[in-house]
């Protein structure tokens, strides 16, 4: 398999970077790192992508696109565990993320990652999916409720900066400013025990590849309970039969 296309956190995942049969011709970092190397190349990408000549051109040599493969599932069962294991980050995104998760296990019994996406949600469809931290914090406490046997605590990823100290009552850690941050956060997420958030394939792709039961929120009224998570089976379904598609046609 050769991948044209692809961004900067390449560089995070070295065994899909050097996997044998997966080949990057464009990948050369002596030029990548050189002056504006990536920002040129990120143009590059941009252009040609959303070109339909070049569309055309790709699907005259076999080329797919990413997105136009979403719905192929038959191989993903047999390759799930070559899957996790191509797109385990590098050691040193693991070792913080191993690192927190074991402080964290030290005073809690389940922990739940939160998903907080911010910044572009605001206008995204609508601002559907947008939650606000208020919201967020009174979610938590439904979980708090509903493992109220346990002693939960929360690890947050968001894009947006802010103190956790407001979600008063809740236990939170979070990561500060960190290189690679988001892959940190994505890997973080994916050892978790259970990850609650707004409907986005970053919390979904957490929940696929650690295989943790994910909670994608319905509407700002929502109760959450047990059967509301569920572990994320391929981009279109959960493996209680749920479609994710449903959160697009879900009126609020």
């Amino acid at each position: 398999m050769a991948i044209i296309f692809f961004d900067w956190t390449i560089e995070d995942f070295p065994n899909l970077l050097h996997a044998p049969f997966i080949y990057f011709p464009l990948y050369h970092k002596w030029y990548l790192e050189k002056g504006n190397g990536w920002n040129n190349y990120k143009g590059l990408t941009w252009k040609v992508t959303h070109n339909k000549t070049w569309d055309k051109i790709f699907k005259f040599f076999g080329c797919k696109k990413g997105w136009d493969t979403m719905s192929d599932t038959r191989y993903l069962a047999q390759t799930k565990t070559e899957l996790q294991h191509i797109f385990r980050p590098k050691k040193a995104i693991t070792d913080k993320a191993d690192a927190l998760m074991a402080d964290i296990r030290k005073e809690a019994d389940l922990v739940v990652g939160v998903h907080i996406r911010h910044g572009d949600y605001k206008t995204f469809y609508d601002g559907r999916f947008y939650y606000t931290l208020e919201e967020f914090h009174q979610y938590m406490q439904q979980i708090q409720q509903l493992y109220s046997d346990k002693r939960v605590a929360f690890f947050i990823s968001s894009n947006e900066s802010f103190s956790t100290d407001q979600f008063i009552g809740c236990t939170c850690y979070r990561f500060g400013k960190e290189p690679s941050g988001d892959i940190l956060d994505l890997h973080t997420l994916s050892l978790c025990d259970r990850i609650i958030g707004p409907w986005s394939t970053y919390s979904r792709w957490a929940s696929f590849i650690g295989e943790v039961p994910l909670c994608c929120f319905k509407g700002r009224q929502q109760q959450i309970s047990n059967e509301s998570f569920s572990v994320i089976s391929d981009f279109y379904h959960f493996e209680n039969g749920e479609s994710t598609i449903n959160y697009w046609k879900n009126d609020e």
